[in-house]
């Protein structure tokens, strides 16, 4: 059974000034999916995550989460909606200064008030989640590209948020790193029972998480609605087919 829309996208326009990156974005992501934003580089990806999570307001449209339209929010209603959200940046994001406990920890010291102890346990608890028990004391660099992506979603996990927005996550990774963090985002979607919004152009990864997907064109500055992508190989849109069909060998 289908489940409920946890996140619908309405007529969506991102524009940097007088250039429109996409015009007429429109989606529905249930909740359960691992939905994945795909297309080549260029074609708007980040700058739809950008919106969705409220670092850069549309040009037009609206983005909302559980029918609350998130742009026409309050400032309070808007950081509510906020809280709902765990984004894992590209790169991890990470505070080189701080170990990868003070990392993951630092969402719940600044959003609760939970004492130190109970946060350090579900730093612990979060960290050994994707795979890094016992890596509290560690600095970002002393860990490898695949390890501060975990890291990264440890912390995107931090308020147990209802939905998880992924962007690029095997970006810069060797193709058994990536594997591992595509298993990793299947595990965390039927443990967590997490709403999964993954931004990425690497084939190997949209072929194993996605159970739903739009592609966004830049010749057209407008998506195409794609679906399942196994199914879109075969009986898709011409111009979807043509770029699934890349990584299909």
């Amino acid at each position: 059974m289908a489940g409920a829309p946890h996140i619908e996208i309405r007529d969506l326009t991102m524009a940097y000034g007088d250039f429109v990156v996409q015009r007429d974005v429109s989606f529905t992501v249930r909740k359960g999916d691992i939905f994945v934003v795909m297309g080549g580089n260029g074609c708007g990806k980040t700058t739809l995550m950008r919106n969705m999570i409220g670092l850069l307001p549309p040009a037009g449209g609206a983005v909302l989460y559980g029918g609350e339209d998130f742009w026409s929010a309050g400032p309070e209603d808007r950081e509510r909606l906020k809280r709902r959200l765990g984004v894992m940046f590209q790169g991890g994001a990470l505070w080189s200064s701080l170990p990868l406990g003070q990392n993951v920890g630092l969402p719940l010291e600044e959003y609760t008030d939970l004492p130190p102890q109970r946060i350090g346990e579900i730093v612990s608890f979060k960290l050994a989640l994707v795979g890094l028990a016992g890596f509290e004391e560690l600095y970002p660099a002393e860990l490898s590209g695949g390890m501060r992506k975990r890291a990264g979603l440890a912390r995107a996990m931090a308020l147990d948020p209802e939905i998880l927005i992924i962007d690029e996550p095997s970006s810069g990774l060797d193709p058994i790193a990536a594997r591992r963090l595509d298993e990793l985002i299947l595990e965390l979607r039927d443990s967590l029972g997490a709403t999964i919004v993954v931004v990425t152009h690497d084939l190997a990864s949209i072929f194993a998480v996605a159970s739903d997907s739009i592609y966004m064109d830049t010749e057209t500055h407008t998506m195409i609605a794609t679906g399942d992508p196994r199914e879109a190989l075969k009986s898709g849109h011409p111009t979807v087919r043509r770029f699934l069909s890349r990584g299909a060998a």
